[in-house]
């Protein structure tokens, strides 16, 4: 039988004027859940957030640009991956 996944707790600290944005929030905890998933829904899968790639990250993504360009979308004006040898 499998036990149950122990949960972490983690705790941070908020400075007075996010503590008053988030006043009258039925439950903080959730909310800040749902925020931290979404934010990391949307993180960039190389730098995983910290906008810099290490030096292997680099090499990985130089000899995978050799194939692929970052592109602007005409219509959205979103930059995205393209893959040229499609």
């Amino acid at each position: 039988m499998s036990r149950p996944k122990k949960r972490e707790i983690i705790t941070f600290k908020v400075n007075e004027e996010l503590n008053k944005a988030m006043e009258g929030i039925p439950n903080r905890s959730e909310f800040i859940r749902k925020a931290i998933l979404a934010a990391l829904d949307s993180t960039c899968p190389l730098c995983r957030g910290t906008g810099m790639l290490s030096a292997d990250q680099l090499e990985h993504w130089q000899e995978f640009s050799e194939n692929h360009s970052v592109k602007k979308c005409r219509d959205c004006h979103s930059f995205h991956i393209v893959c040229e040898l499609e």
